[in-house]
């Protein structure tokens, strides 16, 4: 029918707003805007504290281990299962790495701690237990069909107890020197070779940007505005860059600087100042982040992963092997609790019988924060990261303010439970699953 007759106009394209044009996710969005409220208010109500170079530098390396399971935690879910004996696991690896640094290559092989084998050597076996463990419960799992909501819950309580008997119920330590690098303020950077990482990393992220534009093109896929990508090359600098002066600005006390000094027999010059830097745990943290993104979407693994908990059902009888991939899911899980576990004990420089007590709700609350559904079929890295980043924030903002603990206990399950709900209302709103 002719249009001009009926004197009704052709539908043109929605115009976009801003945040639209910039093609930026609206769940990620709200999410730093209230990490952002929830720092605001907390430097508010600490009279400044929050928000200084030191303060960031240790909620940085507090975020590093329940992130790094959170990742591994994002699949679990998609897949929709749960894990509820990701912290009684890292006491467990915790446990094992801390004996076999201190007692077992010790007795067997006659090294002791110093030796430039032993955080290797002790790394390794912690990755092989959680690994072995991980793949045990996925098995149960996959192979048995017991639920996974009972079977982590009987491993929470398992290996919570097995670490206590690796240790006889000692606290362990301390840990090797070289071992405790990998816990945050005994491995750090310093100043100059932060910042060659940071312009490192914002090169390869504004290549990434660059690349992904021209592969649009390439394909003939539309595209950004041209001001609509200098914005977010800019957000990227800003972000990184930032992020890398904030670290360095948290310099060294002058008096852990001269007992340096001292220990190598040498005099502190007059004045000389050092930056902390970077934490080693910190680009564990990324590296790990970057690897499981792209194990997430450039892999058969990961579309495997996603597809299983779309339709459970529909991945079987379409050829994939679901109790078999349940078994690597689980495994890789262990094998990120290990990891979880060397920064830790690391940064305790200790393994103690508390270590990863109620990781198991910090790791599932940052998941389901960062976006995960518990439905499954839907997650991201970056937002568990990001959950995980929220919630310490939460906690140590109570801390700084004098809330007791089991209050703050309260105010994480309930903001769990209020992620849930939000999650649920925005999946109905945006017709999501």
């Amino acid at each position: 029918m002719d249009q001009s007759k009926t004197g009704t106009a052709p539908a043109g394209p929605a115009r976009k707003n801003f945040f639209q044009t910039l093609e930026i996710d609206m769940r990620l969005l709200g999410m730093v805007g209230a990490f952002i409220l929830v720092c605001l208010v907390f430097n508010v109500l600490t009279d400044g504290r929050f928000l200084t170079p030191r303060n960031i530098f240790n909620l940085t390396i507090q975020t590093v281990s329940v992130a790094i399971m959170a990742t591994g935690m994002v699949f679990i879910i998609v897949t929709r299962h749960i894990d509820l004996s990701v912290g009684a696991l890292l006491a467990t690896c915790s446990a094992v790495m801390a004996m076999t640094q201190t007692s077992w290559l010790p007795d067997a092989l006659g090294l002791g701690l110093g030796h430039p084998l032993i955080p290797w050597l002790s790394i390794i076996v912690g990755l092989l237990t959680g690994i072995a463990i991980g793949a045990f419960q996925g098995w149960l799992v996959g192979y048995l069909a017991i639920p996974a909501f009972i079977v982590t819950l009987g491993g929470l309580l398992v290996w919570r107890n097995v670490a206590w008997y690796i240790t006889s119920g000692k606290t362990i330590g301390p840990l090797d020197e070289t071992f405790q690098k990998f816990g945050g303020i005994n491995g750090t950077l310093g100043n100059t070779a932060s910042w060659v990482v940071g312009i490192i990393a914002l090169l390869a992220a504004l290549y990434g940007l660059f690349n992904a534009r021209r592969n649009k093109v390439k394909h003939g896929f539309p595209v950004k505005p041209i001001w609509a990508e200098g914005v977010v090359a800019a957000i990227m600098a800003i972000a990184i860059l930032g992020f890398v002066a904030i670290l360095n600005a948290y310099e060294i006390p002058t008096r852990r600087l001269e007992r340096i000094f001292e220990l190598r027999g040498e005099t502190m010059p007059e004045g000389f100042t050092q930056s902390y830097g970077i934490p080693y745990s910190v680009l564990l943290l990324i590296a790990l982040a970057i690897g499981m993104t792209i194990l997430a979407r450039r892999t058969r693994f990961g579309r495997y992963i996603f597809a299983t908990g779309g339709n459970p059902d529909a991945a079987e009888l379409s050829g994939i092997n679901t109790r078999w991939l349940t078994v690597k899911i689980f495994a890789l899980m262990g094998a990120l609790c290990a990891i979880s576990a060397v920064v830790a004990s690391a940064r305790l420089t200790n393994h103690s019988n508390d270590i990863g007590t109620l990781d198991e709700l910090r790791v599932i609350a940052a998941a389901v924060i960062g976006g995960t559904a518990l439905a499954g079929g839907v997650g991201t890295i970056h937002g568990a990261i990001l959950g995980a980043l929220i919630m310490q924030s939460l906690q140590s903002g109570m801390a700084m303010v004098g809330v007791d603990a089991p209050l703050q206990n309260i105010v994480v399950g309930g903001v769990l439970v209020l992620a849930v709900l939000i999650d649920i209302i925005y999946r109905k709103r945006t017709g999501g699953a």
